[in-house]
């Protein structure tokens, strides 16, 4: 199943859920003591690997980590090929002065907020969502 590409029903079903816990992104250049099971994510960049970890796990190994964020997961199933959902919510949250990072996964995408505005975020998607129900209802 390759998940919706319609930009319209993928914002009326964004459904946004809070995952529970405090997530940072730090550097490595050896991944060998990181356990894989506490890995979200990882990307090989030129400089250094990126893994996005648990705060708890990032501080009993000792990793540096500069931002600490809270973890939601856009829980409709947008296709990779979709065009336009990441520009719809990341403006919205603009407008709020949110930052975020946003992660595309095969099923879902992630969005990675300041841990102080995670409840301001999920009040800022979910109306994205709730406006565009309602205009286009018709659809």
């Amino acid at each position: 199943m390759s998940g919706e590409s319609d930009l319209h029903i993928i914002l009326k079903t964004l459904k946004p859920a809070l995952n529970a816990g405090e997530y940072v992104f730090c550097h490595t250049a050896d991944l060998h003591q990181i356990p894989i099971e506490d890995i979200f994510c990882l990307f090989r960049e030129k400089e250094a690997i990126t893994v996005i970890l648990p705060r708890a796990v990032a501080d009993r190994l000792n990793l540096s980590y500069s931002f600490v964020s809270a973890w939601i997961t856009l829980t409709v199933h947008s296709s990779l090929e979709s065009v336009g959902l990441t520009a719809a919510f990341s403006k919205a949250l603009a407008e709020k002065g949110i930052s975020c990072n946003v992660v595309a996964a095969f099923y879902h995408d992630h969005i990675f907020v300041p841990v102080k505005d995670a409840s301001k975020t999920m009040q800022v998607l979910e109306a994205v969502s709730k406006s565009e129900k309602k205009q286009n209802s018709g659809l």
